[in-house]
């Protein structure tokens, strides 16, 4: 395909205007920051509360006389919807990079408040038989499909709006936005849980929260239906003077190094958050007897915690090396997760899951905080979103959506109950190799300009423009 038959016209044509920016640039800015991260609130939102309501409804839909097993399946009906992840966010992030962030971002919206909408409605096994769990594998595909391009599209839409010194900050809000959502599933699973009788629960109550997420659909898709393009990318099309024609080719043939980068970058952001935020909890209701209500708080406790840190480790990672904060926190997470795991397997107490996950939410904060900039820096603007969400996608799918299911397998298949504990030591080692081979990429695009926007990854201070 040509280039002048790639993308948009009416984009190309604003690209090349010196003046297409909008005169209240601030307040576009501020626009920007709320669509972004709404979507993302919305797809975590949902994440969260299947992932804790995943017992009740695979209950109503996978009933089994072995509820273990009814428990896997519940956990795999999670984890299902990570595998259609990378085919989303291939197909957004090679549409966002040829047609513009703004498309993109409105189509995923829409698509996402569909499957949720459709999971708060849909009939149980017990009402319409078989097709109710192929009904409920499909909604949970189509958001899968649709948060596939959600991270890398509204991040980089975020990145690209912020100011140049204060990428890290902007970039935190947006992780910020995931906890936020986390600690509004949190409580929401907690009040329906506490304020329903079992019956109520399992007939209506757990639907709510997905009903609730539902509603917010329309309005996200108002806000990016009136957003313009970032100036970034309109400063790209200027300076080109078309959109990128073949951004998956350029990406996997001259990025590989930062894709491989940006992989470990995500692997050891997702790991943690699925561990403590799904799997933990579960373990601490079946096997250590802590009640349901409890065991929900502690998550919402620690997501707090890290909503009050991620702002301030996205602020220092303006003024010192983006890798150095992100590698302080995975050796902090690989140094008190295993002491306080430990000591919560001893106790089997409410505070001793308290104390786990608020340390280990400390420690995270700090490879959360930087992580939403670092990601978007390593790739240059031509390639971002296709770029990112190759990335993201894969290593969410593997290391974030599975854990849950991989650690279920282990315990049943070993018995052991250290699981967590080698897994994100594990998780920790990859993401300093990443933090690694991210100065790599750094120095060896030193000095270059593959395009505008491009920035010095791992070099120097991270954040301004090379």
């Amino acid at each position: 395909m040509s280039n002048d038959c790639v993308g948009s016209p009416d984009l190309i044509r604003a690209g090349a205007d010196a003046n297409a920016l909008p005169p209240d640039h601030a307040s576009m800015r501020r626009r920007a920051t709320i669509a972004s991260t709404l979507g993302n609130a919305l797809e975590w939102f949902d994440y969260v509360v299947y992932g804790l309501l995943s017992a009740t409804i695979a209950k109503l839909y996978f009933p089994a006389d072995n509820p273990a097993t009814s428990a896997l399946l519940g956990f795999a009906t999670f984890g299902i919807s990570f595998g259609v992840r990378p085919l989303g966010g291939l197909v957004f992030g090679i549409y966002a990079d040829r047609y513009g962030r703004k498309k993109a971002l409105t189509l995923i919206f829409g698509l996402m408040a569909a499957g949720t909408l459709t999971i708060a409605l849909l009939p149980t096994y017990a009402a319409i038989g078989i097709a109710a769990p192929i009904t409920l594998v499909l909604a949970r595909m189509i958001q899968g499909f649709s948060a596939g391009g959600e991270f890398a599209n509204a991040t980089a839409t975020l990145i690209e709006f912020a100011p140049s010194s204060k990428r890290g900050l902007y970039g935190s809000l947006q992780m910020v936005s995931q906890i936020f959502a986390t600690v509004l599933a949190a409580l929401a699973v907690v009040l329906i849980t506490k304020l329903l009788s079992e019956s109520a629960l399992m007939s209506w109550g757990w639907r709510v929260p997905f009903l609730l997420g539902a509603l917010v659909g329309p309005v996200g898709v108002y806000l990016r239906r009136r957003l313009v393009e970032s100036p970034e990318f309109r400063a790209e099309i200027k300076r080109t003077g078309h959109l990128p024609s073949t951004p998956f080719r350029d990406v996997v043939t001259l990025y590989r190094g930062e894709l491989f980068a940006s992989f470990c970058l995500v692997a050891a952001l997702a790991a943690p958050n699925y561990v403590n935020t799904v799997y933990l909890p579960s373990v601490a209701i079946m096997e250590m007897g802590i009640p349901q209500a409890n065991a929900y708080l502690t998550v919402m406790l620690a997501s707090c915690l890290m909503m009050i840190l991620v702002p301030f480790a996205g602020w220092i990672s303006d003024r010192v090396q983006r890798t150095r904060v992100i590698a302080g926190g995975l050796l902090a997470i690989a140094v008190i997760y295993p002491v306080l795991y430990a000591r919560f397997i001893e106790l089997h107490t409410f505070a001793s899951l308290l104390h786990l996950q608020l340390g280990c939410a400390f420690a995270f904060a700090f490879v959360v905080g930087p992580a939403a900039a670092q990601a978007v820096e390593i790739f240059p603007v031509g390639v971002r979103s296709t770029g990112l969400s190759l990335a993201y996608n894969f290593a969410v799918m593997l290391f974030g959506g599975l854990a849950p299911l991989t650690l279920a397998w282990f315990r049943s298949t070993t018995q052991a109950l250290y699981g967590p504990v080698y897994y994100l030591l594990g998780i920790a080692i990859v993401g300093l190799i990443g933090m690694r081979f991210v100065s790599l990429s750094g120095q060896r695009r030193h000095g270059q300009r593959v395009g505008l926007g491009e920035v010095r990854v791992g070099y120097g201070k991270p954040g301004y423009e090379a």
